[in-house]
């Protein structure tokens, strides 16, 4: 019998199995500093121990994003080894901070699956959650997969579909922040002037930037969160896939979006809920990627006079600047060039 691990296969998932994922993460500032060299993210609260302990924190956390990856990355092995396309999430929480001297562990529940019409592959629901050491829920999403089956031959299951939300109401966020002095925020050291109140609803933003993926960048930003999807890594196999290379894990390009959404939300410094996200099309190395955001809704918190939400469309696009604000057609379609379409609740002092 091998001692090796091919990876689960479509057949492989059951409704309500429950998967622990190996390879707890101890979380040190040196991971802090290497995100911070991937993406360049200037957001203070996790820039700075002096600016967050100003305003009510022990010190900086984490950038929320770097917990989502390594939450993520976690699952990998057991969920996404034999995938053709990470496709979506939606309903995710950011629970509590997560700081230096953490140690991150992930769960999984399967929720759903869906033979595609092709019989090759198929569609695999699942609900994750990061825990510390500690046993504190940091975080939990749902995401779903497109998965090779073992044998096409093999029969279809009955398809089971989660009924997913849409977006999270706002009253249920704000877990992760404690209660800010907000009268101890600086403008001039958060780098904007620009807080909750003067932001609208429809209100669109171009975050004017570019920022061109490396090779080694994108596979540096993968191994730093364990994530071990093969499409990523091994460019002896995937010459010979549809594409012909490596594709750049799709966090990553969250990640490089919402680093570049700092021109124009620079106070936007907590990412409090995924409500849902879509990969539109891959990203290679030597793209370069721009995004814009337009802002959904709005909302005061209960029992916080110190920070609002705000509900953001973040788009990236591929070798296209965002001056003119693709994003999804009359017709449905996305516009050329557009690859992710990310809608999200930030956090935003009043």
């Amino acid at each position: 019998m091998s001692k090796t691990d091919q990876g689960n296969f479509f057949e492989d998932f059951k409704i309500g199995q429950v998967i622990r994922h190996a390879t707890p993460r101890t979380v040190t500032s040196g991971d802090q500093a290497l995100y911070t060299a991937l993406y360049g993210s200037r957001f203070a609260v996790q820039s700075s121990d002096a600016f967050a302990k100003e305003l009510g924190y022990a010190h900086a956390p984490i950038d929320d994003l770097l917990t989502f990856h390594i939450v993520f990355g976690k699952t990998v092995p057991d969920i996404s080894l034999n995938a053709v396309a990470n496709l979506g999430y939606a309903g995710g929480r950011f629970l509590a901070p997560v700081f230096p001297g953490d140690t991150l562990s992930t769960v999984s529940e399967v929720i759903g699956k869906k033979e595609n019409s092709n019989g090759r592959t198929g569609v695999v629901y699942v609900r994750s959650t990061g825990y510390t050491d500690k046993g504190t829920e940091v975080l939990d999403y749902v995401r779903w997969v497109m998965v090779n089956k073992r044998v096409a031959s093999n029969p279809a299951p009955e398809p089971v579909v989660p009924d997913l939300p849409a977006a999270l109401d706002p009253q249920s966020l704000g877990m992760a922040v404690p209660l800010l002095d907000s009268a101890r925020w600086d403008n001039d050291l958060s780098g904007s002037q620009y807080r909750f109140g003067d932001y609208e609803i429809g209100e669109k933003i171009d975050h004017v930037d570019g920022m061109t993926v490396e090779e080694a960048e994108h596979q540096m930003a993968t191994r730093l969160y364990q994530n071990t999807a093969k499409v990523h890594f091994n460019q002896h196999t995937e010459a010979k896939s549809r594409f012909g290379h490596r594709l750049i894990y799709g966090g990553h390009v969250i990640s490089i979006a919402r680093a570049l959404s700092f021109n124009g939300l620079a106070n936007a410094f907590h990412i409090a809920a995924i409500n849902g996200g879509r990969h539109v099309a891959p990203l290679a190395a030597g793209d370069t990627v721009y995004a814009w955001s337009e802002v959904l809704d709005k909302s005061d918190i209960d029992g916080r006079t110190d920070v609002g939400a705000l509900r953001l469309c973040l788009i990236a696009t591929r070798n296209r600047p965002c001056h003119d604000f693709p994003g999804r057609n009359p017709d449905g379609a996305y516009a050329d060039n557009v690859i992710l379409d990310f809608d999200y609740w930030v956090l935003m002092p009043k």
